[in-house]
């Protein structure tokens, strides 16, 4: 099966694709998908590179899946009013397919696309005839009314890119990029897609259907209606995400010339569901909210999130698989301090991440004000959000992490004193720490690290590890079943902590193991704690995505 819906990869072909050169792929996709044009979700592709049909029904005719260059559908009989549907109930649609006329009965007889298709005999249609015309039609109870007629050069065995808009009662036909037809007509408000064969033979490939109109010129005579919107003039339709929001704690300070972290904030909000828009999105300079839907699949590696981006899951169940998220410039041993080109104010809320190739999340040299907010995060590689090489002020909360081992790591290696001394500064709160054994946070160098009303659950070797000069504030956490809660002298140089106002309770639970004095965060943010004996109901029913 081919077909592919919003969560899914638009075409098969890309897949390949990444596989044989992503870089290539994405700086193509970025310079025309994300390069000031307008964006659209992919609602439904078909390419027919499977060598099947499924998902779509037909009426009508002789359909098959052939090769003609790559795999097309086609339909061969002159002699039937031949008809093919798929996808859903949608209401604004663009659906656009290439369509190459073989045969035609008689002059009369047509090949093209139906958009809002409600059955095999209600349906708006841009056909192609055989007397060389181009018509927007609307066919009622099987009466055809033509809407608009243009004059088109149709040659039988040439390829034509056809696409009919549909967006409230305004229809718009293309041909090969250039507005051909337009109309109003409010008989039909939604429906699937088709493709047409009336008595005519025609091969039918790359199949596409987005819910914003995609680009196209107008006719150069004119219509009277106005055309369809550039590229270079429409705004990116409002994605479907909740962007709202402010961090507590460290991300919400101003410090290093920003004050606090904002994201996307006053950017144009747009909507991804493959792997080719996210990554290219992501790396966008200037502000940009990004919702994305479904939990889209991405190729092994890390992808680099430039400064100004809000990324946020769209429901309970979007986010990516099999790669990660990173947040920094490249690593540079020569860097000490706070470059100006540090990338900064970055959120990511409610987003589902599995399966990451290295780290789900990585935060490094010198990036500060970030917001880590909402997301569920399991079955990684190495660490799921680890923050390191100089960065501050980051705030890590409602997170659910499970079904992992190396979970928060903030502070990379002992040697990394002179990057992270008097950095990472870092606020952990309300996170559900379920059943990770270690690293929930393992700490180096960063003071005042604030870990406050978490929800830790049989995590089997550490809870807090607050090593090598750190100072680590713990308060208000509900600790269940966790061997060793808190420690300042877990394997290696020793840090500093201050443990006050949790609850341990569980099997056998641990006792903290803290010394030292710790800088308060209070001198930086004001906080206000939720008991910690309700810490476990808030957090088991705030934690992870869908609850923003």
């Amino acid at each position: 099966m081919s077909i592919s819906m919003r969560a899914a990869p638009r075409r098969r072909r890309l897949a390949a694709a990444f596989g044989a050169g992503l870089t290539a792929l994405v700086v193509a996709l970025g310079a025309t998908q994300f390069g000031g044009t307008a964006y659209a979700a992919t609602l439904f592709s078909d390419d027919f590179e499977d060598g099947n049909s499924t998902g779509w029904s037909k009426s009508g005719g002789s359909w098959s899946v052939v090769s003609d260059g790559s795999q097309v559908y086609r339909q061969t009989s002159t002699g039937a009013d031949a008809k093919a549907q798929a996808g859903s109930t949608w209401t604004g649609q663009s659906v656009s397919a290439r369509v190459k006329p073989i045969a035609f009965g008689s002059s009369t007889r047509s090949v093209g696309v139906a958009a809002r298709l409600q059955s095999l005999s209600n349906y708006y249609s841009l056909v192609l005839t055989g007397s060389g015309t181009a018509q927007l039609r609307r066919v009622s109870g099987g009466g055809v009314t033509t809407l608009a007629t243009a004059t088109v050069a149709v040659s039988p065995g040439t390829w034509y890119t056809l696409r009919l808009d549909a967006f409230g009662s305004g229809l718009t036909g293309y041909v090969n990029g250039t507005q051909v037809a337009t109309a109003t007509d409010g008989t039909f408000t939604s429906g699937k897609v088709g493709l047409m064969a009336s008595y005519a033979s025609a091969s039918f490939d790359d199949v596409t259907v987005t819910d914003t109109a995609g680009p196209g010129q107008p006719s150069p005579s004119g219509s009277g209606q106005p055309p369809s919107p550039s590229p270079s003039s429409s705004p990116p339709p409002p994605g479907t995400c909740n962007t709202g929001g402010s961090p507590v704690g460290f991300a919400a300070v101003n410090a290093w010339g920003r004050n606090g972290t904002t994201g996307g904030a006053g950017g144009a909000t747009i909507e991804v569901d493959t792997a080719a828009e996210l990554i290219a999105a992501i790396a966008q300079t200037g502000p940009l909210n990004i919702c994305v839907q479904g939990l889209i699949t991405v190729p092994a590696g890390m992808y680099n999130v430039s400064s100004h981006k809000s990324i946020i899951g769209v429901g309970a169940n979007s986010g990516i698989s099999g790669g990660g998220f990173n947040i920094g410039l490249p690593i540079d041993d020569a860097i000490t301090s706070p470059p100006a080109n540090a990338v900064q104010n970055v959120i990511i809320r409610n987003m589902v991440f599995r399966n990451a190739s290295d780290d789900s999340i990585n935060v490094q040299m010198f990036s500060h004000h970030i917001w880590l907010d909402h997301n569920d995060l399991a079955q990684g590689y190495d660490g799921l959000i680890d923050v390191k090489r100089g960065s501050s002020y980051v705030t890590i909360s409602w997170n659910h992490t499970h079904d992992h081992s190396k979970n928060m790591l903030l502070g990379r290696d002992d040697a990394d004193d002179v990057q992270d001394t008097g950095r990472l500064k870092v606020s952990y709160h309300h996170n559900w720490f379920d059943g990770t054994p270690q690293r929930n946070p393992r700490v180096r160098y960063g003071e005042p690290v604030h870990i406050y009303n978490n929800y830790y659950f049989h995590n089997t070797d550490v809870g807090v590890a607050c090593q090598t000069d750190a100072g680590c504030v713990v308060e208000g956490n509900y600790f269940e079943s966790v061997e060793e809660p808190v420690t300042n002298s877990y394997a290696g140089p020793g840090g500093r902590c201050v443990a006050r106002n949790n609850v341990y309770t569980g099997n056998e639970p641990g006792a903290p193991d803290c010394s030292g004095t710790v800088e308060e965060p209070s001198a930086y943010y004001g906080y206000t704690l939720d008991n910690p004996a309700d810490v476990k109901a808030i957090v088991t029913a705030g934690a992870g995505t869908g609850k923003i």
